[in-house]
């Protein structure tokens, strides 16, 4: 079993990519035994904002609901952020909680991990997106395609500005988190941690487009934290004038 110190946003933590990085009109191949066992035993599908908010839009309730009622959160040893992935079912000997037979009850949904596979994805700062292989153990038939017409069999590129963005959302509050942690007091830290849930996973309405609420997401916990931040201050200099 996965602790949740070894999940962090970019999967596993201990995980080092030693595959090389493929181009979009660049050949490979994998096996697949079409027995959904990929579904099975894993606990490290870390879900984006995003992907809970296509989830929720396809079962039709809020985001919130769907992460209580599928998923497990933790904060990043390594981000410092919040970190949601699917829960495997005990009593399922470790499904997805979306696997029935052999096939996914939300394809038309399923996170970006999910969409990816075999494939896996590496997101710079700057915005460029690069994929390469994992390696499979299914065997069963082999599987040959160009990158991108892999990518676009599973819609990948319809949704690629969203996931870019998302990405590059966390890559700028990790450093904003390394900054407030150190200056936090531990109640304030928490309420910093209420407001990053709020912000990057359950302030959506799964009725309206995504992109819009997250850049207003964003403006309101810009808000939030300065207002912590202002208050964290305060309780400093009230704390020093009494002593």
């Amino acid at each position: 079993m996965l602790k949740d110190s070894q999940v962090d946003l970019c999967g596993r933590t201990d995980f080092t990519r030693t595959a090389p990085l493929l181009a979009r009109d660049e050949a490979f191949s994998f096996a697949c035994a079409g027995c959904g066992g990929c579904c099975r035993g894993r606990e490290d599908i870390v879900l984006s904002g995003f992907d809970l908010w296509r989830i929720a839009a396809r079962l039709r309730l809020p985001p919130r609901t769907v992460a209580r009622a599928f998923c497990r959160g933790s904060i990043g040893r390594v981000s410092r952020l919040p970190v949601l992935r699917l829960a495997p079912l005990k009593e399922e000997r470790g499904n997805c909680p979306f696997l029935t037979g052999n096939h996914c009850a939300i394809h038309d949904a399923e996170p970006l991990v999910c969409a990816l596979y075999p494939l896996a994805q590496e997101i710079t700062k700057d915005g460029q997106v690069s994929y390469f292989l994992q390696p499979t153990q299914c065997g069963g038939q082999v599987i040959a395609a160009r990158v991108g017409d892999y990518l676009a069999r599973y819609d990948v590129p319809a949704r690629e500005a969203a996931d870019v963005r998302w990405a590059q959302v966390c890559m700028e509050l990790e450093d904003t988190v390394e900054r407030l942690d150190a200056l936090f007091e531990p109640v304030f830290a928490r309420r910093m941690q209420e407001k990053l849930w709020q912000a990057l996973y359950y302030r959506y309405d799964f009725a309206k487009e995504y992109r819009p609420q997250l850049e207003e997401n964003l403006l309101w916990l810009d808000s939030e934290l300065k207002k912590l931040e202002g208050m964290q201050m305060r309780h400093r200099t009230i704390e020093k004038s009494d002593r």
